[in-house]
């Protein structure tokens, strides 16, 4: 027997319940793993809410990220054996598999053998904050240098893995945030600009920063009402990924600036890369290198025990966190 999480309305954190089940059976392209350590995303919040882009089939499980062992592997698995050690990248339906579990059972496809360098917790963060990001700015935008790539929330685990590919490619990143005690904290984390834009005014401090030209790209998990001056920050067409709806009001579209100065914004989440074997693979071979050699590394801002998931989500809805949260089990 081992504990999962699931939960039987949506609701806040306290909907979410542990049970007992009996250890279950990968299928032929499945493998089984005991679960060392999970990552917190803002999906399954959203998720636990029936607020997420597909709707939820109750009782639902839920969890995107998990790092542990191979426990077992089923009869079609190739490359994995019992002992080794792995993480788990989101590449499926939360209706079909989750996480949140002290030994679960996922995709063959989703699973990695990460660096050895890498704690179970850091191995646990990677996959959700660096390939959405990696989708974006260097799949479809393909940022290089002479390029000012836009990060706002830029203190959120996606947003830290944004500057680093940003700087990673070569590119120039501009982290927005809103106080300014997490200016030097950002500034310390890669960030070559950051705008406190609460104290500034994001246009002219973008101006200013790129000498009147605009960024090519913004990457924004936020809308609101604050995405029209967004977009006046970019460049002659410029692009505009957003991939998160962090603000609950309504996102106006400038549609006279976005002709005059033939922007794109494109919709964006991690699915266009991780739900594709051909991008999936290079996106793993491209953040595997850069993990490896140390330009690539996951910011964990707090852990909770397994016992503590409940107040780990309440943690997460209060947006202040500096990087990851992962739950140790």
């Amino acid at each position: 027997m081992s504990r999962t999480i699931r939960f039987n309305q949506a609701g806040g954190p306290e909907v979410l319940e542990f049970v007992e089940t009996t250890v279950p059976q990968p299928g032929p392209n499945e493998i089984r793993i005991h679960v060392k350590a999970i990552g917190l995303n803002r999906a399954e919040s959203m998720w636990r809410k029936d607020i997420y882009i597909e709707p939820v089939k109750f009782p639902a499980g839920l969890g995107y990220e998990a790092a542990g062992t191979v426990d077992a592997v089923g009869s079609s698995v190739s490359g994995f054996a019992p002992g080794d050690v792995v993480s788990v990248i989101p590449s499926f339906s939360m209706n079909q598999y989750g996480t949140y579990g002290e030994v679960i059972v996922v995709p063959d496809y989703a699973v990695v053998k990460h660096p050895s360098s890498l704690s179970f917790t850091e191995a646990a963060s990677v996959w959700m904050m660096f390939v959405t990001a990696y989708g974006a700015l260097i799949e479809d935008a393909k940022v290089t240098q002479g390029d000012f790539v836009i990060v706002p929330a830029a203190s959120s685990s996606v947003g830290l893995a944004a500057i680093q590919l940003a700087n990673y490619a070569g590119a120039t990143s501009i982290a927005l945030t809103r106080t300014a005690a997490k200016k030097q904290p950002l500034l310390d984390a890669g960030a070559a600009h950051v705008v406190v834009t609460d104290e500034a005014d994001l246009v002219d401090e973008v101006m200013r920063i790129t000498g009147g030209n605009g960024a090519r790209v913004a990457f924004d998990p936020v809308g609101g009402p604050n995405f029209a001056k967004l977009l006046a920050t970019l460049s002659f067409q410029g692009i505009a990924y957003i991939y998160g709806a962090l603000s609950d009001e309504v996102t106006p579209l400038p549609v006279l600036e976005m002709i005059g100065k033939m922007l794109t914004v494109k919709a964006h989440n991690i699915w266009l890369t991780s739900g594709d074997e051909t991008r999936r693979k290079a996106a793993v071979d491209y953040i595997l290198k850069g993990l490896e050699s140390g330009a690539l590394k996951p910011v964990i801002d707090r852990t909770f025990s397994f016992d503590q998931m409940v107040d780990a989500h309440r943690y997460l809805e209060t947006n202040g966190q500096f990087g990851k949260i992962v739950v140790t089990v």
